[in-house]
């Protein structure tokens, strides 16, 4: 009898194991297919990718691959680095195919704008990256390189360098989810967050000085967008709140009136 208790114990655990490891062996598949899609292209892609730099590099002077492979591998990385990019809806998509069967109804509604502003607010900050900040930073660069001192990067360093920016900015872009979050689970309040408020401004400078050149417009242009959408998430938790306030309110007398005892018959 205690042998048939643990079997139906261990039954639903290999159910969730078999269906993670499904679910993680379509996000492969996915990645795996843009990849193949993509390969074709990855010199035009790493094209691209370079172009923000090569526009400011002096007359005459080009990028160069100091490691034997680096002309194969770093288009192969950055291709690679691509396809999981753009795989992001469906790796999310899946990850919430497999929490949504434990979530209530009400959490269903939150969580579904929340994963789909997750991946416009990530593409968003990688886009701020490359067509904003990348011309300034390189133009700075490019401004203050030494007299005599010839501007040829690496394609490697410089493929490690723009992923790296790219992470960061898309990270930095999801700072409204992630302040919704912590209201709706309530770990923090809106009141404390607005306490906290010229904190989180130094943060966001903080932040800009160090992923950012030592200029303060460059620091600004990661800082300033951090602050505001920090002010985005508030607005947003307090709108939940505000709801859920009225929610009760609205579910308040009628709880009254079905605990009041029923009236003595005469």
């Amino acid at each position: 009898m205690s042998q048939l208790n643990q079997d139906d114990q261990e039954m639903p655990l290999v159910a969730h194991l078999t269906e993670l490891r499904k679910r993680i062996l379509r996000c492969v598949i996915a990645i795996f297919i843009l990849f193949a899609g993509l390969f074709y292209f990855s010199q035009q892609i790493y094209a691209l990718v370079a172009a923000p730099l090569r526009a400011y590099l002096p007359e005459g002077a080009t990028m160069i691959a100091t490691g034997v492979a680096s002309p194969f591998l770093t288009p192969f990385k950055l291709t690679l680095m691509v396809a999981l990019f753009l795989s992001m809806p469906i790796i999310l998509h899946q990850i919430w195919g497999f929490i949504a069967p434990g979530l209530y109804k009400h959490e269903k509604r939150i969580a579904v704008p929340l994963l789909i502003s997750s991946i416009f607010l990530f593409y968003a900050g990688m886009a701020f990256a490359y067509f904003v900040v990348f011309p300034i930073m390189f133009g700075f660069f490019a401004s203050v390189t030494p007299e005599g001192v010839a501007m040829m990067t690496d394609i490697g360093q410089y493929l490690d360098f723009v992923l790296t920016l790219f992470f960061a900015f898309g990270v930095a872009f999801e700072i409204p989810v992630a302040t919704f979050l912590l209201i709706w689970v309530g770990i923090v309040d809106v009141a404390a967050l607005r306490k906290a408020r010229p904190y989180v401004i130094v943060g966001c400078f903080v932040v800009g000085m160090v992923l950012t050149p030592p200029d303060v417009f460059s620091q600004a242009l990661l800082a300033i967008p951090m602050w505001l959408l920090f002010e985005a998430g508030v607005i947003c938790g307090s709108l939940l709140g505000k709801r859920e306030q009225e929610g009760e309110e609205d579910q308040g007398p009628a709880e009254e009136h079905h605990d009041q005892p029923p009236a003595p018959h005469p």
